[in-house]
């Protein structure tokens, strides 16, 4: 039986929470090489901390690691007793997409693990056989049901309102490099049989120097069932601006929950972040890719003063009542992503 036959469905992110998970970084140098490895180290438990202020966090790391992992976090004066470590192995820190994606039943608020494939972002970066078994070791640690969802799929191309409507991009879901087996109306179907929506919106692209070929969570982000935040770009130079032109209009397009059209909330990007000489010519820097906690959002900033204030300040708009923290990620999204990439919620029960 699928989880929304069973009474399942994604609840949305700002839904009251029981945890965040965390993949701490890995002793891997194509991935966190020298002393990136131990600025990154540093800057997770700077996030752990701040989630920990909130709610608690989870991390994923070989038990070998979990004594250095709890100094660290005790230096970024973490909550302690927030902090709970997990003897999973990984190959690297994307637990939004390698993670469990948790789903809650309607009616008891009994939540539950959905488990897709992963194959890092259409097999670019191997290994990740590791990163593809941390849906079932966690759903065996916490002793959680678990619904297969029959596809590759990554918590980063998907966004719920939770009233039935996920948005995505055909740049990822349609990609022949993730399920080429299967059609559009394929695909359609088994989200909506794994997470418990009625209503697939789709965009079409993402901006520049992504490697996960466009995930909807650089883009685009819902604030509430009826809000969606919506990146553009000034610089009509930017080859996203085109992109996230068409991108706009098609947001503007889709009718929202009660049939009437989304509030679209305009953010410009931040100004184009480059590494000379780096594999991404172009970061993928965004302030969409905030995390929403209990009682807060943490936001990515990108050393952009005038950028990064208004930015914060958009979103403290939209999100009354939450405390808004910044989150300087300018080192961590050299490697491809910010806060939304590297966590997972899981919702609180009942």
């Amino acid at each position: 039986m699928s989880a929304a036959a069973d009474g399942f469905t994604m609840p949305a992110e700002w839904s009251p929470q029981e945890a965040v998970w965390l993949s701490w970084p890995v002793d891997d140098p194509r991935h966190w090489g020298g002393a990136k490895r131990d600025l990154m180290r540093g800057k997770f438990a700077e996030i752990a901390a701040a989630i920990s202020r909130h709610e608690t966090v989870r991390i994923n790391a070989p038990g070998s690691d979990h004594a250095a992992i709890a100094e660290a976090c005790n230096r970024a004066k973490a909550v302690p007793e927030r902090v709970e470590l997990f003897d999973h192995p990984h190959n690297d820190v994307w637990c939004r997409d390698h993670g469990p994606i948790f789903v809650k039943h309607r009616l008891s608020g009994e939540t539950a693990v959905t488990d897709w494939g992963f194959n890092a972002w259409g097999g670019k970066f191997p290994p990740w056989e590791l990163d593809d078994a941390i849906p079932g070791k966690i759903a065996a640690s916490l002793g959680k049901r678990i619904f297969q969802g029959g596809m590759i799929l990554e918590g980063g191309a998907i966004e719920v309102n939770g009233a039935g409507q996920l948005l995505t991009t055909e740049a990822v879901l349609l990609n022949p490099n993730r399920n080429p087996h299967l059609s559009r109306e394929e695909i359609e179907a088994r989200l909506r049989e794994g997470l418990g929506v009625s209503e697939i919106l789709w965009l079409k692209q993402g901006i520049e120097g992504d490697d996960t070929d466009g995930h909807i969570d650089d883009l685009a982000r819902f604030t509430d069932e009826r809000t969606i935040l919506a990146c553009v770009e000034k610089d009509a130079a930017s080859p996203n601006r085109r992109v996230l032109e068409d991108n706009l209009a098609r947001l503007r397009s889709f009718p929202g929950p009660s049939g009437r059209p989304f509030d679209i909330v305009d953010i410009p990007l931040p100004e184009a972040c480059e590494v000379p000489g780096w594999r991404l010519p172009v970061l993928p820097a965004s302030y969409v890719n905030f995390l929403i906690v209990n009682g807060g959002v943490l936001v990515p900033t990108f050393r952009q003063h005038r950028n990064d204030d208004r930015a914060l300040g958009l979103i403290r708009e939209l999100f009354p009542g939450r405390e808004i923290t910044g989150i300087d990620c300018l080192d961590l999204v050299e490697e491809g992503g910010t806060l939304h990439c590297i966590s997972q919620q899981q919702p609180a029960e009942g």
